[in-house]
Formats: structure tokens, sequence, C-alpha cells
């Protein structure tokens, strides 16, 4: 099964929850290349449920998803089911680069295993639960190729767009997410018209969008050249950065 990647067109930090967490506005559009693929295969080296990669990842996400199904009562389903299989993450995705890698691989697993345990678990269920895990889940579990996520990444409205090719570059900078919205809040920020912005931003189809200037689309690029300052030539050239970065993407000329 293919776990692909999201590019945010947009992304407007707008507000803290309760949790202190960032309230966001953002477009998300779901990307043909890169994608991992998850693969079961009845190759066995350990007991009880095995990740194979040349991918290693402390506390993976996937493994994170076994468990939450775990712990809402289909343990027993599950440790069956890997008796006798494994499963194998084929890694493409770069990782700490803006593209929802890991984000992807945990929805496709709990679509994978829904499907083939028939636990008839809904989709809004499946995006309720994947919310333990992490907020860019619930978009992959929505099917949608395009959508307007709003606060955490769970308030998902499909949106009918228009999207032209891109061409990406994806640099060898790992660029992590907690970091750059940290030094995000160490910088001057208007909260208010951020989502002002992005009201206007939603209503606009990403070809329309990506005619604006690079620094208006995207509330962390300024703070991610800061922490990495290798992303100043991208910012220069007009790339327009995916989410904390570091994958960048303009339009083909």
């Amino acid at each position: 099964m293919k776990a692909r990647a999201k590019a945010n067109i947009f992304l407007k930090l707008i507000g803290r929850d309760k949790r202190s967490y960032h309230l966001i506005k953002s477009r998300f559009i779901l990307l043909d290349e890169p994608y991992d693929e998850l693969i079961l295969q009845d190759e066995k080296f350990k007991e009880g449920f095995e990740l194979i990669s040349d991918f290693e990842c402390e506390n993976n996400i996937i493994k994170k998803a076994y468990d939450l199904l775990c712990n809402q009562g289909y343990e027993n389903e599950l440790k069956e089911f890997f008796k006798n299989k494994s499963l194998k993450l084929v890694k493409n995705i770069p990782v700490c680069a803006g593209l929802g890698g890991g984000s992807s691989d945990a929805a496709c697993f709990l679509m994978m295993m829904n499907e083939e345990l028939n636990l008839r678990i809904s989709k809004e269920k499946l995006v309720q639960l994947s919310m333990k895990l992490g907020s860019d889940i619930a978009f992959f579990l929505s099917g949608f190729k395009s959508a307007n996520v709003g606060g955490c990444g769970e308030m998902i409205q499909e949106f009918e767009d228009e999207i032209p090719k891109l061409e990406w570059n994806f640099p060898q900078i790992a660029c992590q997410t907690s970091a750059v919205y940290q030094k995000f809040d160490e910088s001057v920020f208007d909260f208010k018209q951020n989502e002002k912005n992005a009201k206007l931003f939603e209503k606009l189809k990403t070809t329309q969008l990506l005619e604006y200037e690079n620094l208006q689309l995207n509330d962390l690029f300024t703070s991610c050249v800061a922490l990495y300052p290798k992303m100043q030539k991208f910012l220069e050239a007009n790339f327009f950065l995916s989410g904390s970065g570091s994958s960048v993407f303009k339009v083909c000329k």
C-alpha cells in the first residue's frame, strides 16, 4: 500500500489551544510522489509485531499505531494476524522535510489493518483515534487530494482545487518541527492578521495561491531560515516551503 506525501501550499499560525498547541490554517495537497510503501509479507524473524525496514527510527509511529489499536480492544486480532506475518516499510519520503511521511505511514497502517482484519472502524472513528498519534494523520485518512486544514490538523474540509505541476527540491537538511515552531514563538507575529490572511487564502485555488510571495504563504519560512541558514538560498530563489521544512517547491515553467 502506498503512503503518499503531502505539501502545505500555505501555512498560517492563528493562535494556541488550551494545551498551548499551535492552531493552524493550511491548504494540504496530496502528492503522487514521493511515497512510502507498506507491504505485508510472510518473512518472519521474531515473534510478535515485526517492522522490517532499512529506515531506523526509535518509537516508530507505525508501532505506536499498532499499540493504539491494541489498546482499543483489537489486541487479539492483531497478535493473531502478525503471528506469521511481518510488515515491510520502504522509506522514500525524506524525513524532517515537511512532507508528513511518518503521519502518512501511520494512516496507511491504520487503514490497512482496518481492511485486513475487517475491524469495521468508521473513518470518523479512525480520525478521532489518529489525533492521539499526530496532527497530520487525519488528512491522510480523509482520502482528499486537496483540503483546507484547521485546528491542530483535525479540522478538514475538502477543496475543489487546481494544482499546477510543481518542481521539487529536497535539501539534505533535517528541519526539526518543534525547533522551528519555537523559533517562530520568539519572533514578532500577529495571530489576528495571520487569521485574516488565512481566511482569504482558504478561498483561493492553489494556482492562485502560488502567485503570492513565499513569505506571505508560510509563517514558518523565516524561522526555518534563521535556524538553518542553508535554506536562505531557497527563500531568495522564490521557492515555497512545505510545513516547517526542509522541502521546497515552485511552479514548473
